[in-house]
């Protein structure tokens, strides 16, 4: 019997924003790293639920306050596999990690919401 799939969401993270790094690569600098994050892809392709996308601005609401969102935040993907330790391991060799400025990746696993079929 197959383990069940855990689905994850993963959050690329950098000191530098990635709307920063995009105005400042070159065009090739540009193809390079599509080329590494699609040999990535390729690799995790099983894994990959949603490749995800950089993101930019964000905002944070808070029972009494209203903010700015965290600026580290700069991209997301969806994984699924059957542990925290396989996420982490297709994770370790992953093309983020080569990006400008302090660079980390973080998963963060989905929990079955209370009271919905699984």
């Amino acid at each position: 019997m197959e383990a069940e799939m855990k689905k994850f969401l993963v959050l690329y993270k950098s000191s530098t924003p990635a709307s920063e790094m995009m105005a400042r690569a070159t065009a090739e600098q540009m193809q390079s790293g599509m080329e590494d994050w699609n040999r990535w892809a390729a690799i995790a392709t099983n894994a990959i639920v949603d490749l995800g996308s950089p993101v930019g601005g964000s905002g944070t609401v808070g029972a009494a306050m209203v903010t700015s969102g965290d600026p580290e935040i700069t991209g997301f993907s969806i994984l699924q596999a059957e542990s925290l330790a396989a996420v982490m391991k297709l994770l370790e060799d992953h093309p983020h990690l080569k990006t400008p400025g302090a660079s980390s990746i973080t998963a963060i696993e989905f929990l079955p919401m209370p009271g919905t079929e699984p």
